[in-house]
């Protein structure tokens, strides 16, 4: 699913934004070939929506203001693995998701150990606590 959106600038239609989604098996390889393309790592955000993780990691071309995102859906029990091995400015990005949503992510570089927030609850904006409680008492 490719999305793309549209600004008018003095009349012009500029594709600003496309996303691009694809398996979480292609994460590494597209993202190497978007940093070999000259595309800068800009962010990488996630939301918990419909039963499964949308992990978004968006690249920036900074003389065109364009912008593609990656998007990978994956399942709670799902384990991807982290692309700060080459891009290592997704470190804090990568364990917010691991802290706040409890994406499974192997392989951070340097990895917080759930110690990036103060907070008193595991994956507050992740699977909710019901859910949680009836996988455990299901499996």
């Amino acid at each position: 699913m490719d999305e793309t959106v549209e600004l008018k600038t003095n009349d012009k239609v500029r594709q600003l934004s496309k996303i691009e989604e694809i398996p979480a098996s292609d994460l590494l390889e597209r993202c190497l070939e978007l940093k070999r393309e000259g595309l800068r790592f800009s962010q990488a955000c996630a939301a918990y929506y419909e039963d499964k993780f949308h992990l978004t990691y968006t690249f920036s071309n900074y003389e065109t203001l364009e912008a593609l995102s990656l998007r990978v859906v994956i399942s709670p029990e799902e384990e991807i693995h982290s692309i700060t091995e080459f891009i290592p400015a997704a470190l804090f990005y990568e364990n917010e998701m691991k802290e706040i949503f409890g994406v499974k992510i192997k392989l951070i570089t340097n990895d917080l150990d759930n110690k990036l927030y103060r907070i008193n609850v595991e994956a507050p904006l992740g699977v909710p606590q019901e859910e949680k409680k009836e996988e455990e008492n299901n499996g």
